[in-house]
């Protein structure tokens, strides 16, 4: 077997690529387990380039003010893969564009990637052993993390069809984009993340309704209250989201729901719908092998440190993050990550 990998980067979302960048700079070659191309992972929303990958318009990730970027992205991004990218909508960058940025930037320092699912991991003796879904085996002295968190969705057809036409799971991501500003908007939820959303969705929308299937809000009293006062929010409460309605050339326009108590289905127009039905981090592999909490993800063990509850193995991004969930948040962890495996190293004499 060859020499162990000083690191390894599972994960190829911004967290993954960041840590990438500041780790080959470091001159540590990381190697980056981007994840497999399967139809399984395209039906898990676990594809390569992550969650950021799936959207469109991305307008709050500094440095990528509305503008033409054509000629920059030919310029920057690699031939082979900038012919398969989708055209360029001149408004600034869309979410796979940033991530192509960001994977040729860590390519350009040297980094390595492998486009296979690490399935099986050893991180009770070193170096640490990898299993990718090949069946190769991987040996590496430090582990970075960042496979992220994939959306819960309710898996109806019409829901995948309307993906980034009007569906949405991040209402801090999408809600300010102009297909949603003074139109009416559905929230799918009843949580304390269902009246976040709401919440934050009335700062544009001319009307918020949520959909809970349930007569009461499983969120906090306060939360709940807060909902249940606001003007610019309308519960619809024994309801179910059943089908989204929508055309190609408007995409979005509404929604049908069923009822829990035996009413008529009910349809409310609307441009958009946004899941707050919760969040799967992606670390099924690792069930017994790292620290987790109740919601199964990576628990930092350090406050201010990306360290796991194994010396060696970080993690970064979504897979340790279930409040803030952003792109650039993500991205900042990755440079903490790749900082903190960069100094255990060296003290360790690698």
């Amino acid at each position: 077997m060859p020499e162990p990998e000083k690191v390894v980067i599972i994960g190829s979302g911004p967290a993954g690529w960041t840590a990438a960048i500041y780790c080959a700079r470091a001159e540590l070659k990381p190697l980056v387990f981007e994840g497999a191309v399967t139809e399984e992972n395209r039906m898990a929303g676990t594809l390569p380039l992550g969650q950021l990958a799936l959207t469109t318009e991305v307008e709050n990730y500094p440095g990528f003010p509305k503008g033409d970027l054509e000629s920059y992205l030919d310029n920057s991004i690699a031939e082979d893969r900038r012919i398969i990218m989708a055209p360029h909508m001149k408004e600034g960058v869309s979410g796979p564009e940033l991530m192509e940025l960001m994977r040729q930037q860590a390519l350009n320092f040297g980094t390595r990637v492998i486009t296979q699912d690490i399935v099986e991991v050893d991180f009770e003796n070193r170096p640490f052993r990898l299993t990718d879904s090949e069946g190769n085996t991987h040996e590496a002295h430090a582990v970075i993390v960042a496979t992220g968190a994939r959306a819960n969705y309710l898996g109806l057809p019409s829901e995948d069809k309307y993906k980034n036409r009007g569906v949405s799971a991040c209402a801090v991501c999408d809600g300010a984009l102009p297909r949603f500003r003074n139109k009416p908007l559905v929230v799918v939820g009843g949580g304390d993340s269902a009246v976040e959303e709401a919440d934050y969705l009335t700062k544009y929308a001319e009307k918020v309704y949520m959909v809970h299937r349930r007569d009461e809000l499983r969120a906090s009293k306060i939360m709940a209250q807060r909902a249940i006062e606001h003007p610019k929010i309308e519960i619809l409460w024994n309801r179910t989201l059943v089908e989204v309605l929508g055309n190609d050339e408007s995409g979005v326009t509404g929604v049908r729901l069923a009822s829990t108590k035996g009413e008529d289905d009910l349809e409310v127009p609307a441009t958009g719908v946004f899941l707050a039905i919760g969040h799967t981090p992606n670390t099924a592999f690792l069930e017994g092998k790292l620290a987790m909490t109740d919601k199964k993800y990576l628990q930092w063990t350090k406050p201010g440190r990306t360290y796991t509850s194994v010396e060696g193995v970080f993690a970064a991004g979504d897979v340790a993050d279930d409040y803030y969930r952003q792109a650039v948040t993500a991205a900042g962890s990755g440079c903490m990550a790749a900082l903190d495996a960069e100094r255990w190293l060296a003290a360790k004499g690698m």
